[in-house]
């Protein structure tokens, strides 16, 4: 029997109506399919009884890995990769209008999204991601500006992601049964995107201001920007906080930050 290794953040999803629910927010009939994290398989067993055009699935624990290829091996369709996804090329290979899926390792789900965003390709080639979080976590991804929530991770996310849909899934849908609630969460890659040229400098912008966050920003933002470069940008206030500045405010300060270098 394979229990769950909190060093790899697993919890394995058990509840069948939840699995359903989280496979059927698209239509995955003829599509390419990238599971992150299948773990025992119980996602993948619900996206093979589809008529699905392709499916790579990304694990890294080896005996999940061993067992993953017993059962699914015998698919042409399925290609299955024993490898930390934090170490692995996954743009290379995501094919065209393909689904991301994962139950992702709650210790490193905001990584492996933040990975996601800094494609150098984009749009990207997926159509869709379908993601757990912790819910914690999750509402900071879709915290909206002036909510308690909103910060550099929905800062991030905003800029290349839009919400679909979200719903929160029980601890008692998991084994074993986490202390928190889990949050699904559907993105859409956003097609108009801001003048920024990397996203690495958005997310170092970003990590500066924040820095301090209870601080106003007039210090931070001055190790950034010059005072002709400041008194461009419009409805900018140095005595706000980092969390009541809007974040097409921040993508402004990155598109003059990438000017200088």
């Amino acid at each position: 029997m394979q229990f769950a290794k909190k060093s790899l953040g697993q919890n394995f999803l058990k509840d069948g109506n939840i699995i359903k629910k989280i496979v059927n927010l698209v239509d995955i009939n003829n599509r390419n399919i990238v599971e992150i994290g299948p773990g025992k398989g119980a996602i993948t067993n619900e996206l093979l009884k589809n008529n699905i055009k392709s499916l790579a699935l990304i694990e890294k624990d080896n005996t999940l890995y061993n067992d993953l290829k017993l059962k699914f091996s015998n698919n042409k369709s399925t290609q299955i990769y024993n490898i930390d996804i934090l170490k692995f090329n996954l743009e290379k290979i995501i094919k065209k209008n393909t689904i991301i899926f994962g139950n992702l390792p709650y210790n490193i789900s905001s990584q492996i999204l933040v990975k996601i965003l800094k494609f150098k390709q984009w749009p990207s080639n997926f159509s869709d991601i379908i993601f757990m979080f912790q819910k914690e976590l999750g509402e900071k991804i879709i915290g909206k500006f002036k909510s308690s929530h909103y910060g550099r991770l929905s800062i991030l996310s905003n800029y290349r992601l839009d919400i679909e849909k979200t719903f929160i899934i029980s601890p008692n849908c998991f084994f074993p049964k986490p202390k928190i609630d889990s949050m699904i969460i559907h993105f859409k890659p956003k097609k108009k995107l801001g003048k920024i040229k990397k996203l690495e400098n958005l997310e170092k912008i970003t990590n500066v201001l924040f820095s301090n966050k209870r601080k106003m920003i007039n210090k931070n933002i001055k190790k950034i920007l010059t005072e002709s470069e400041i008194n461009e940008i419009k409805n900018l206030n140095l005595s706000f906080r980092p969390s009541e500045i809007k974040p097409e405010i921040y993508y402004k300060i990155t598109e003059l930050f990438e000017k200088n270098l």
